[in-house]
């Protein structure tokens, strides 16, 4: 597999990178963004916005593709909160533990627990910075009403995908990266980059 096409993950989260890498499978050589990256704050208007400053932020130092996610949780009772500021929901330096708290705090005595989780990601050239594609996932859901499970990361432990009974903290592995959010995001992208390989002569 010495001829896989390369991508840069604009991440300083290794989960996340992680995470995309087992998502897009031994076809595809994701690498982590440089250690001096400096990730400007995300302070975007959407998904979309968001993903382009991270994407942006490492494409002056790289040729090829970089790719840039950002995802969020997205509660019906708290107006789609946390959404866009999921990963800062309870301060700019804020843990998954606190965020979690904070959350179920909020949905103290709510009775309508529907969520789901969003991932956007974006395809930006190398140098340039230029948009060459984008793709975005949706997983509907449940809000529990306490932690259950320690798997997982940011989240996890506190939401029910749809057509299951325990929360993506206690879900293997395996059947989350088969029915996330960010599964279906990167199963969206692919046919997009299979494209532009085949556009280079």
């Amino acid at each position: 597999m010495s001829n896989r096409p390369v991508i840069t993950v604009a991440t300083a989260n290794l989960h996340k990178l992680s995470e995309l890498g087992t998502l897009f499978g031994p076809e595809w050589a994701l690498l982590p963004a440089p250690p001096d990256t400096n990730f400007p704050p995300e302070n975007g208007n959407s998904y979309l916005e968001n993903a382009l400053i991270k994407a942006r932020a490492v494409a002056p130092h790289l040729n090829g593709w970089i790719l840039g996610d950002d995802s969020g949780l997205e509660v019906d009772a708290l107006g789609g909160l946390p959404g866009i500021i999921s990963a800062r929901f309870s301060g700019p330096e804020a843990t998954s533990l606190e965020n979690c708290h904070a959350l179920l705090k909020e949905l103290k005595g709510v009775e309508n627990r529907s969520a789901r989780f969003r991932s956007v990601l974006v395809l930006v050239e190398g140098g340039s910075g230029k948009l060459l594609a984008t793709s975005e996932g949706v997983i509907e859901g449940r809000m529990t009403k306490g932690l259950l499970g320690e798997g997982g990361f940011g989240y996890d432990p506190l939401f029910i995908p749809e057509k299951y009974q325990v929360t993506f903290g206690i879900l293997p592995a395996s059947v989350k990266n088969a029915i996330s959010h960010r599964a279906r995001a990167v199963m969206d992208m692919i046919p997009k980059l299979k494209l532009l390989l085949g556009g280079v002569s």
